[in-house]
């Protein structure tokens, strides 16, 4: 179904339900992992993905139409996965560990995830990043979602995301360096 099908039924009260069912099915998953590799945790990435889906539906009203269905969906995602970030900063800021130390400790006993020394590397050269830069890295990298995608989700220029994405991809490599792991190629 395509975005602009998919809208009118999500437009028309009658139809809303079976909008919302699809829309949830079609984009669940999609949203979870862009939730997930900002987030970590399983269980806030799944409580995050449930709260966007709430919002996209009590606000579809106010959908506009400039852009597509799929980036308004996704920049919702990520806005509110960086609404709960700064909020998590904010609650551990007089605590004796970072952030994202406790992030990186609770991904590393975390259930759903199984990695490798290499990933477990990566994933804590990814936390060095600030919250944007990392935003932009995981877009890029895990979800290879297209430079032109990213800047109308993100509403920022092709160039500076180009830019981020490889000013964060430089940081990583070297973080990964300092850990003596092999050189990553990163994607363009």
């Amino acid at each position: 179904m395509t975005d602009t099908e998919l809208f009118e039924l999500l437009k028309e009260k009658s139809t809303r339900e079976k909008g919302f069912s699809v829309l949830v099915h079609d984009f669940k998953e999609r949203v979870y992992w862009q939730i997930r590799h900002m987030v970590l945790s399983h269980e806030d990435a799944d409580d995050l993905v449930q709260e966007v889906f709430v919002k996209v539906f009590q606000n579809i009203d106010n959908f506009k139409g400039d852009s597509s269905l799929s980036t308004w969906i996704y920049r919702i995602a990520l806005n509110h996965a960086l609404n709960f970030l700064s909020s998590k900063r904010q609650r551990h800021r007089f605590r004796f560990t970072s952030i994202e130390d406790s992030m990186f400790e609770s991904l590393k006993s975390d259930n759903y995830f199984e990695p490798d020394e290499i990933e477990l590397k990566l994933q804590k050269a990814i936390l060095l990043l600030p919250d944007k830069q990392r935003l932009v890295f995981n877009l890029r990298y895990y979800d290879e979602m297209p430079f032109k995608e990213m800047e109308q989700v993100l509403e920022t220029s092709e160039s500076a995301l180009k830019s981020t994405y490889h000013f964060a991809a430089k940081k990583i490599q070297e973080q990964l360096l300092k850990e003596e792991i092999v050189k990553f190629n990163f994607p363009d």
